[in-house]
């Protein structure tokens, strides 16, 4: 009888469990406020904002609806830039232009910038380069961008996924290929899908690093396969020899549209120069 109560109430527990990991996986994702002191930051960007998207995973489950709601989330944040680090669809061009149209609505006045996650390589790297591209979001290929104010400078910078090698040389992140040519006294932000690149930002002084891929861990307990594959490093911020990283759980869901104690969310990141 014993054993009977016993299992009876961890069905009970983990049915519970999954219906409120399915109400978070399908509600609206937090927005998520992170100041970060940037060494060498001109004052006249101190407060310039990055709203950064990620893991989206538009795909069997998450639809244009959905898409256009989280479209709507990052536009309100009014941000200087928008930043789409990786992982946005699992499928083709062809299945999910209808669902990513609405990507076409970000707004940022310094632009909107995407760099590749592992599915993009899964789903057709190029074609979804292009399509992005075509909705006005703008690829960071292992390159740089200079953003002003006034003569004073910040580097946006982007590689490609870290397995993208795997896919071919011409899809292997490349992080002298990214900074080549960059003002010497400007720092930089990189874009790079996961976490565990930030041993290359590291030698390349970047001084903060914009990662998704890993969903917060997404459902308990897997956040410990994801520890293990990224070094510890799951959600949320790390500082490491001199690089900030913030790893963003991203506003979609791989697999079941289950999470547990991993809510969706988006990043709305600011910059601050030292005092």
């Amino acid at each position: 009888a014993l054993a009977r109560l016993t299992g009876g109430a961890a069905v009970v527990a983990s049915t519970a469990t999954v219906a409120a990991g399915l109400r978070t996986a399908l509600g609206d994702p937090e927005i998520t406020t992170v100041e970060i002191a940037i060494p060498g930051l001109d004052p006249r960007f101190d407060g310039f904002t990055i709203a950064q998207l990620t893991d989206l995973h538009v795909g069997m489950t998450i639809d244009r609806d959905y898409v256009a709601r989280v479209v709507a989330q990052v536009n309100a944040i009014g941000a200087d830039v928008i930043a789409v680090t990786g992982d946005m669809v699992d499928g083709t061009v062809a299945a999910l232009a209808h669902d990513v149209a609405p990507l076409g609505e970000l707004r940022a006045p310094a632009g909107v910038y995407f760099v590749i996650g592992n599915h993009e390589l899964y789903a057709g790297v190029e074609p979804w380069r292009r399509h992005f591209a075509g909705l006005g979001l703008t690829p960071l290929r292992n390159q740089h961008v200079v953003l002003r104010r006034g003569d004073a400078a910040l580097v946006l910078a982007g590689v490609d996924d870290h397995t993208g090698g795997k896919f071919g040389a011409a899809h292997a992140p490349r992080y002298d290929d990214a900074l080549a040519g960059r003002p010497a006294d400007a720092p930089v932000v990189l874009l790079a899908h996961q976490p565990r690149q930030i041993v290359h930002a590291i030698r390349h002084r970047v001084a903060l690093q914009l990662s998704g891929h890993t969903h917060g861990g997404q459902v308990w307990p897997w956040h410990f396969v994801v520890a293990l594959q990224q070094g510890g490093r799951v959600a949320g911020r790390y500082d490491e020899q001199g690089t900030t990283l913030y790893v963003c759980r991203g506003a979609g869901y791989w697999g079941p549209p289950v999470r547990v104690g991993a809510p969706p969310e988006i990043a709305r990141i600011v910059l601050r120069a030292p005092r």
